[in-house]
């Protein structure tokens, strides 16, 4: 999806071509059958090829790849997933990092109230 966003439509051939460590060709064009069919990518037929372009926001696949993420390896917990996150990475978030966290926690028990 990323490569999409960037190139804003291509043929599985293009996107190949941009990945950086890319698969093979047949798990790349399997992987956009799986977004199509998921709606997060459409499809348009050109001149006997088929193109590609972001049927989503970045934004709305960001939250959907995230959900997914927390939904297989944490149980669907959000809280999980954030624990793992800082045990490891705490020492690396900038003090701005910290104040947005703490500002986004005390905002959620406020409204979880």
């Amino acid at each position: 999806m990323d490569v999409l966003f960037k190139l804003g439509r291509a043929t599985a051939n293009e996107i190949l071509a941009a990945m950086p460590e890319p698969p093979s060709n047949s798990a790349v064009r399997t992987h956009l059958r799986t977004l199509l069919e998921k709606g997060h990518v459409k499809q348009e037929a050109e001149d006997l090829r088929y193109v590609y372009r972001p049927a989503v926001r970045p934004a709305e696949a960001r939250r959907s790849a995230l959900q997914h993420l927390v939904d297989t390896f944490f149980g669907g917990s959000a809280g999980a997933a954030a624990a793992a996150l800082l045990d490891e990475r705490s020492a690396m978030l900038s003090g701005e990092d910290l104040d947005r966290l703490t500002e986004m926690i005390e905002k959620a028990r406020k409204d979880g109230k």
